[in-house]
């Protein structure tokens, strides 16, 4: 596959070596407002450089664009990109709104072109391996999820688009809690309820939220809670899954997160407490086994792992958080009402 990057930050960043990696696949080109920055980034890993997004959309030697640039302008690109003949790996939150999002779902389904959400923590091996041994029925029916996803903020934090409302979808909480969202869908099933905190602890010259907290209800009764926080101070992932035979564990997700290590375990009402260990060593292959799933998926003409009605889901229950904090109740996501 022949691909595109637009945008040229931190996420083109993460996903263009797995070009270098590759013998089949090609970077073409890196696209970015701020041309420098695609000029640099391009040098590094052997494109072209364009200075309008526009015109790397027309590209005929481009059959995918990678859509790395923020929320604001996620669904005006994916869509023209789509409309172009480009099958399209948008990052995630999916879009700002349900109406962006949904508009780009059906104009995937009118051009037939296969469009993926940015969920490249489906793709951590320890990640992988839990869902295997899930679904095998190892862990029985599950019952509960926690998710703790926090990362130490930085100076100027304000300043960047992270930290603004016209173009981010939220705060912390929809920004790196899309991830933990996503990964309770994929665990325990639909989303059924949800009730939510979110607050500004130290980060206070932004007007979105620096931490969230909130608790999931599932259609079968499960339920789960999640909460991600730009003060962790010290880098941290946990995402823990009990079911009615077993549990699991996953702690870190490599580089300053720790050691990626998934720890198993069977309920026994009398034997000692026993964990089986494996610890993920290496760097982060994540990214490449999204992209290498996402291109299966064109070649094969299905729906990618983590594809658009998993980021406009996401987007939904993320909103309805919201909203219930708003309402100050425990909000059905189906009573989401966008605006309310």
């Amino acid at each position: 596959m022949r691909a595109a990057i637009i945008g040229a930050g931190l996420q083109c960043r993460r996903r263009a070596p797995v070009f270098v990696e590759s013998k089949e696949d090609k970077l073409v080109a890196i696209a970015s407002k701020e041309f420098p920055h695609a000029e640099a980034m391009a040098k590094q890993f052997g494109c072209v450089a364009d200075k309008s997004w526009q015109d790397t959309i027309k590209r005929d030697d481009v059959d995918v664009v990678i859509n790395c640039t923020p929320p604001g302008v996620h669904a005006e690109i994916s869509i023209a990109a789509m409309r172009a003949g480009k099958h399209v790996l948008c990052e995630k939150p999916l879009t700002r709104t349900i109406v962006e999002a949904e508009e780009m779902l059906k104009v995937a389904r009118e051009t037939k072109r296969v469009l993926k959400c940015g969920f490249n923590h489906r793709h951590h091996p320890a990640m992988w391996e839990l869902k295997k041994r899930l679904d095998a029925g190892d862990l029985g029916k599950p019952l509960f999820t926690r998710c703790r996803y926090g990362i130490c903020g930085r100076p100027g934090y304000e300043k960047e688009w992270r930290a603004d409302p016209l173009q981010a979808a939220g705060g912390q909480f929809i920004e790196q809690g899309t991830h933990g969202i996503d990964l309770i869908r994929w665990f325990m099933g639909e989303i059924a309820e949800v009730a939510c905190m979110t607050s500004t602890h130290y980060f206070k010259s932004q007007t979105l939220e620096d931490d969230g907290f909130a608790m999931f209800r599932t259609a079968t009764g499960g339920t789960a809670s999640l909460h991600t926080s730009l003060v962790q101070w010290q880098n941290l992932f946990s995402f823990e899954i009990t079911g009615d035979e077993g549990y699991a564990r996953i702690e870190g997700i490599g580089a300053t997160y720790g050691t990626e290590t998934l720890y198993l375990g069977k309920r026994d009402f009398s034997a000692p407490f026993q964990d089986h260990v494996i610890q993920y060593r290496g760097g982060d292959i994540s990214w490449r086994d999204e992209w290498r799933e996402f291109i299966a998926a064109i070649r094969e003409n299905r729906e990618p792992i983590g594809n658009g009605i998993d980021g406009l889901a996401s987007m939904r229950i993320a909103l309805a958080a919201y909203q219930a904090e708003r309402e100050h109740k425990v909000l059905r996501v189906s009573d989401f009402k966008e605006g309310a």
